[in-house]
C-alpha cells in the first residue's frame, strides 16, 4: 500500500489532467482512461490486465533483441518470444521473478486505483472557483503557472474526502493481490493458521485460522483508525484559511 497509493496517485494526477487538456485528443484519452478502467470489473482487469501488460513488456522486448526471429509469435493460443525477451529471463534467481511479480501487481492496482483518484481529482479541479484561475491570469501568470500557483494546491481540501475513501478501499482491496501471485498477510494467516501436523512442521497445532483472522480482524480496524486519525488532522491543515465549512469548523 505504502507502494501503491502514491503510484496510483501519480496515474491519476496525470488522468486528470488529461482530461482537462485543451489538446481535443489528450483530453480524450484522459477521459477515455477514467471510464474505460473504472467501468471493467476490477476482478476481470486483475486476472486479464497482468498477462496482457506482461506480454506487451516480452513483445517490446523481442522487437529490439530479437529483429531476426522467424517463427511466428502467436502461434494458436501460445504467446512465444525468443529466450532474450522473456521476462524474467530463464536463468534468474528466484528474488528477481518475485520482484518482476511485485511490480505487475502494484503497476495493475496503480493503473485501477489511478483511474479512480482521476475521477476524484478531476472533480476537485473543477469544484476549485474559475475566479481564482481568472485573478491568477489578470495578474500576469500563464495557463502552467495559474495551474501549479493556484488550482492544485487548492483542490486538494476538495479532494482529500473522496481520496480518503479510496485509500480506505486500497487498504481493503489487498487480499486481491494473491490473485496476482502475491502472498500477502491475508494469505499467510491462511496458511499460518491451518492445521499443522508434527511431520510437517517443526511446530505442530489444530487450525487455528480463527485466532489468525480474528488478529487480522484488529490489525485492519487499528490501521483504518489511524488513517482516519492522520487524514482528519491533514484535512484539518488543509482547509486552514480557506471559504469551507471545513475551515470554519
Amino acid at each position: 500500500m505504502a507502494i501503491t497509493a502514491p503510484t496510483a496517485l501519480v496515474f491519476g494526477f496525470g488522468g486528470s489532467t488529461a482530461a482537462r487538456a485543451q489538446f481535443l485528443p489528450l483530453r480524450w484519452l484522459g477521459k477515455a482512461y477514467i471510464a474505460v478502467v473504472r467501468g471493467v470489473p476490477d476482478i476481470a482487469f486483475f486476472l486479464f490486465f497482468v498477462i496482457a501488460l506482461d506480454q506487451m513488456f516480452e513483445l517490446a522486448r523481442h522487437q529490439i533483441l530479437c529483429p531476426g526471429w522467424a517463427e511466428e509469435i502467436w502461434q494458436g493460443n501460445d504467446f512465444r518470444v525468443c529466450p532474450e525477451a522473456k521476462l524474467p529471463l530463464g536463468n534468474a534467481p528466484q528474488w528477481v521473478h518475485e520482484v518482476y511479480g511485485f511490480f505487475l501487481a502494484v503497476l495493475t492496482f496503480s493503473i485501477v486505483f489511478g483511474a479512480f483518484a482521476a475521477n476524484v481529482l478531476y472533480g476537485a479541479m473543477m469544484a476549485v472557483p474559475r475566479g481564482q484561475m481568472e485573478t491568477a491570469e489578470a495578474y500576469g501568470m500563464t495557463r502552467a503557472q495559474a495551474f501549479r500557483r493556484v488550482l492544485v494546491p487548492q483542490m486538494w481540501v476538495y479532494a482529500l474526502p473522496g481520496l480518503s475513501n479510496l485509500w480506505m478501499i486500497l487498504i481493503k482491496a489487498t487480499p486481491l493481490l494473491f490473485l496476482l501471485g502475491v502472498e500477502d498477510i491475508v494469505y499467510w494467516a491462511r496458511e499460518l493458521g491451518g492445521t499443522k501436523q508434527a511431520r510437517f512442521s517443526d511446530y505442530p497445532h489444530g487450525d487455528w485460522r480463527l485466532w489468525y483472522f480474528l488478529g487480522l480482524l484488529v490489525f485492519y480496524l487499528l490501521f483504518t483508525k489511524l488513517s482516519e486519525y492522520v487524514l482528519e488532522r491533514l484535512m484539518r491543515r488543509l482547509s486552514h484559511g480557506q471559504a469551507t465549512i471545513g475551515a470554519s469548523a
